[in-house]
């Protein structure tokens, strides 16, 4: 199915797009940032857009996603060290997200939220129905979210879930990642040589593999019961427990600090997800903890002083400068170009050709169209006292007050020099904003592109793997089809070979149940395929049939070299087993929910063939057997063991055939008297020579010579036929 996951890169997002495409899911991503260079794992498409964007609605729409996660308290675009800032952009962002979702209409949306909506003592492990008690900004900005998607769940009608994470720790790769109680425990470690514990203070840590199994299972699941589950270890483990962990392979002395005595428990219980998907924990603390440790002494300057880390006073020094040379540079001109024109004015002062020309209203006019009014002022007031002080020189400053020309001069001088720096002023806006407004019409462009070409590589990657896909229903029909070609004895033997031809397996086993409680192997492609053995008691099956009790396909995740690594069951009609088709070697990459629904479907088409051969063989009932017994005629049983023949020579089972000596009875009771003593997939029938043949399935010449010597307890004499041999 499609999956759209949200979020910033992280190691937390890194796994869960690695167990979705494990799955074999098709995984699409959304960033949350245009800029976004951020180490991803690979995805089938990604969309580097902020959560603000225009075009979400787009996104959503054209992916038309079947499962949304969006990382909620674990997306690392927003910086929480700065929490009050980033209170309002998370809510709105979150609102944008969810009505994009509920426009798309489409598939389940599933947030993940954390322990930190809850703070305090509590008696007993929360449950989730206990209220959000919140303390801080994030706490009280994710119970809010988890309140949005409560109302979008319950206005929409939509499918959205929330999952409450219980300390989710990583082995970390960026500071980004060392947001749990154990990481920030060894950055003081680190740092401070000492950490800072609560003595009777107990949480628990879930590891982030444990996390995203448990998201994966109630994602994709059918149904669900509650809008809301808890997601932890439910293994309450104190803060003392933790820093000895830590302190054992810092490898150097590290002590604890205790900052309070009294007892409090702060856990989330995962009862309810337990009881309904079941919960698993794979583990191990302590291993995981030296590993953390190990990755975060390596890189101790990134973890301890990556983000806190200030530069030096040097660095600030130059930056400040750099700073306020580019303010005075402006001024240092104006300066400068009045100083030059101070000296053309003084210098050309007696001469009849410059006398008509103003060189300080020029002067102004240049500073005002190129800087503005700002510069403008400064250029008009340096210009006014330049005029002043020359005309001092010649005349008294009394005579320079009381004449009209002066302040008409300065009028005119500050007059245009500010309508001009104004229009300049007004000029520069208008372009700017004419230059922004051209800069978003294309990005826009820009995104609508990206999303269409985006439609169109999705596309074509759905054309080619419905034309060229070698595991479409088509081809798997086509080669199932050749079932249609064998003969009604020959059916299960070739089923192995198809399997193993489909799934890519050469180790495949087919076993048959019977009335009695064991499985019997009836073909096999590989000696590997039958290390069960020929018979197996189904209880013996263990977590197989169990799977096969609930109508599900066993995928062997804890990868057992006792059972194969994938099994599923062909029912008859009363919805018991009655075929099991076992896969022992496949890549891991291969153990995924498509390759588990692939062997449901080609199930389904050898159970329609053995079917067909079912009816075909008990219409000629009559022809086949003696009568009412289980005594077969020469021509069936000749067919039957030809069949077998064939089948061993193809390296799909063994057999042998025994030729029995009787004397003076009735063949007919004679062999009902001997099918009794044998297994229920043993056949009995005449030979061409009309001596009593037996057909031993699934065994070799010293089985043979077993069954032989048994059945001389009872009268009975055997020789083996050589020719099966």
């Amino acid at each position: 199915m499609n999956v759209l996951l949200i979020g910033g890169a992280s190691t937390f997002l890194n796994n869960l797009i690695i167990k979705m495409k494990k799955e074999g899911h098709r995984v699409y991503l959304l960033t949350g940032s245009r800029y976004d260079n951020r180490p991803y794992q690979k995805v089938f498409e990604k969309y580097n857009f902020s959560y603000d964007s225009t075009c979400l609605n787009e996104i959503f729409e054209s992916i038309r996603p079947d499962l949304t996660i969006y990382m909620g308290a674990y997306d690392t675009n927003f910086n929480w060290d700065k929490s009050d800032e980033e209170a309002v952009k998370y809510s709105s962002r979150m609102m944008n997200i969810l009505m994009s979702y509920v426009m798309a209409g489409s598939g389940r949306f599933v947030y993940l939220s954390s322990s930190e909506v809850y703070s305090g003592n509590y008696d007993e492990e929360i449950t989730e129905e206990v209220v959000p008690s919140p303390s801080g900004y994030k706490g009280m900005v994710l119970a809010q979210a988890e309140e949005m998607c409560t109302s979008y769940r319950k206005s929409t009608d939509k499918d959205i879930l929330i999952l409450r994470l219980d300390n989710v720790f990583v082995i970390p790769e960026h500071v980004e990642d060392t947001t749990d109680p154990c990481s920030r425990m060894i950055i003081e470690g680190l740092h401070k040589y000492v950490i800072p514990i609560e003595n009777n203070r107990k949480i628990a840590l879930t590891y982030v593999t444990d996390a995203i199994e448990c998201i994966y299972k109630v994602s994709v699941a059918e149904n669900h019961t509650k809008p809301l589950y808890n997601i932890s270890s439910s293994e309450p483990v104190s803060e003392q427990y933790i820093a000895e962990q830590i302190i054992k392979h810092m490898g150097f002395k590290v002590e604890t600090a205790s900052t309070g005595l009294n007892s409090s428990l702060l856990v989330l219980s995962n009862e309810a997800f337990s009881w309904e998907f079941g919960y698993v924990s794979l583990c191990d603390f302590t291993r995981i903890i030296s590993k953390v440790v190990s990755q975060m002494k390596r890189y101790r300057r990134t973890f301890v002083f990556g983000e806190a880390m200030k530069r030096s006073f040097k660095e600030r020094l130059l930056e400040k400068a750099g700073t306020a040379i580019k303010v005075l540079i402006p001024f240092l001109e104006n300066v400068i170009a009045f100083g030059i024109v101070s000296l053309i004015v003084s210098s050309m002062g007696s001469s009849t050709f410059f006398a008509k020309m103003d060189f300080y209203l020029l002067y102004v006019l240049l500073f005002a169209v190129f800087y503005g009014q700002q510069q403008a002022t400064v250029s008009a007031t340096l210009s006014v006292l330049g005029y002043l002080f020359s005309k001092v020189t010649g005349q008294t400053g009394v005579s320079i007050l009381v004449d009209s020309g002066t302040y008409l001069w300065i009028a005119q001088l500050f007059i245009i020099g500010l309508v001009v720096g104004y229009m300049r002023d007004t000029i520069t806006k208008m372009k700017r904003e004419h230059e922004e407004d051209h800069n978003y019409l294309t990005l826009q462009l820009r995104d609508i592109k990206d999303i269409n070409d985006s439609n169109v590589r999705v596309k074509d990657a759905l054309e080619t793997q419905i034309i060229n896909q070698n595991d479409s229903v088509g081809k798997i029909y086509a080669i199932t089809s050749r079932l249609d070609l064998y003969n009604q004895e020959e059916v299960l033997f070739h089923a192995a070979e198809i399997v193993s031809d489909i799934m890519k397996s050469k180790d495949v086993s087919v076993y048959t149940v019977g009335a009695s409680e064991y499985a019997r192997l009836f073909s096999y492609t590989s000696e590997k395929a039958k290390i069960l053995g020929n018979s197996v008691r189904c209880r013996d099956l263990g977590e197989m049939w169990d799977a096969f009790a609930q109508k599900k396909v066993f995928i062997n995740r804890q990868l057992s070299e006792e059972l194969p690594v994938m099994a599923s069951a062909i029912y008859g009609d009363d919805g018991e087993v009655e075929i099991i088709i076992m896969i022992w070697s496949l890549p891991w990459e291969s153990m995924t929910l498509g390759q588990a629904n692939q062997l449901v479907v080609i199930g389904a088409l050898i159970r329609s063939a053995v079917v067909r051969a079912g009816k075909y063989l008990a219409a000629l009932e009559d022809e086949m057997y003696v009568g009412e017994s289980h005594l077969l005629e020469a021509d069936a049983f000749k067919n039957l063991i030809t069949a077998y023949i064939h089948a061993m020579k193809a390296g799909l089972t063994e057999c042998v055939v025994i030729k029995l000596h009787y004397e003076g009875e009735d063949s007919e009771g004679y062999s009902e008297r001997l099918y009794s003593k044998l297994r229920d997939h043993d056949y009995v029938g005449f030979l061409e020579d009309g001596s009593l043949g037996l057909l031993l399935a699934n065994s070799g010449a010293d089985d043979a010579e077993k069954v032989m010597e048994r059945l001389k307890a009872f009268g009975y004499v055997g020789e083996i036929m050589e020719d099966t041999l």
